[in-house]
């Protein structure tokens, strides 16, 4: 199903963002996480407006180009991954002392390769090349931290991406991957289906075995360095607080003003 805004999008010819985000009053919100976020109507820029810190953008290379949508059937050679994301954030980081938001945390970029993953990563390197001064990056084994880090999801060439000496990327982890010993720089963050792992919906109280399962994968995660986060969950302040409180570093969205809310009202 293709969402509305995308719609306007395709109907209209417009290729991804436009205006610019404004960053003044707003809280970066380390814990909320857009999915899909090419679904908005301002791309990227409706999530650093609502002080989101964690953006995910589905891609597919055609003819040279990563373009961003989540089918092909949505697909618009203009909205590619430097036009509706590389390109504003880097204006926002050279006009934020080198941050995305003013002393804000780490922003994460999640690129979900959709097909061709070895292909697609070969021109995501060259892409994410040119953005060099913005991006956490791995040289020589040795990890540097800057204003963004960009994690590859979907088809992952883990291969590919582990033998490259200069590294601007880590790997999106599953579950199965909690006992991995791959260091931290190179797999950053564990996702996972939360229908796969968890029956409850956010209805009623969440079962105490549950509960349990929750907080030993998440304190399993950050035990080897590595942030977790759940896709699919349940859209309600309920399943939030649960995750919340377990310590879940992004807590997945497609409503960014009711997350936006429940965070700040934690937080005051």
């Amino acid at each position: 199903m293709v969402h509305a805004a995308t719609w306007v999008l395709l109907v209209l010819g417009i290729p991804g963002s436009t205006g610019e985000a404004n960053d003044a009053g707003v809280t970066p919100l380390a814990n909320a996480h857009a999915h899909n976020d090419y679904y908005h109507a301002r791309p990227l820029l409706d999530a650093l407006d609502h002080g989101f810190c964690s953006v995910e953008a589905d891609v597919f290379l055609i003819d040279g180009k990563l373009l961003v949508g989540h089918s092909l059937f949505e697909l618009d050679e203009r909205r590619t991954l430097e036009s509706t994301y590389l390109d504003s954030l880097a204006k926002r980081v050279a006009a934020n002392d080198g941050r995305v938001f003013q002393d804000g945390p780490v922003f994460t970029l999640l690129v979900d390769i959709k097909r061709d993953g070895p292909k697609a990563y070969s021109r995501l390197r060259e892409v994410l090349a040119n953005y060099d001064d913005m991006l956490s990056c791995v040289i020589d084994g040795e990890f540097t931290e800057r204003a963004i880090q960009v994690v590859v999801s979907g088809e992952r060439p883990m291969q590919e991406i582990e033998a490259d000496n200069r590294r601007f990327v880590g790997i999106d982890g599953r579950l199965s991957d909690l006992e991995s010993d791959k260091p931290a720089h190179l797999m950053p963050l564990i996702s996972d289906r939360w229908g796969s792992h968890f029956t409850w919906n956010g209805e009623g109280e969440f079962p105490a075995e549950q509960r349990d399962k929750l907080h030993e994968v998440v304190d399993q995660a950050h035990a080897a360095g590595r942030r977790i986060r759940f896709w699919a969950t349940p859209e309600s302040p309920a399943v939030w607080q649960e995750l919340r409180t377990a310590g879940v570093d992004h807590i997945n969205t497609d409503k960014l003003g009711e997350l936006q809310a429940f965070l700040l009202g934690r937080e005051r």
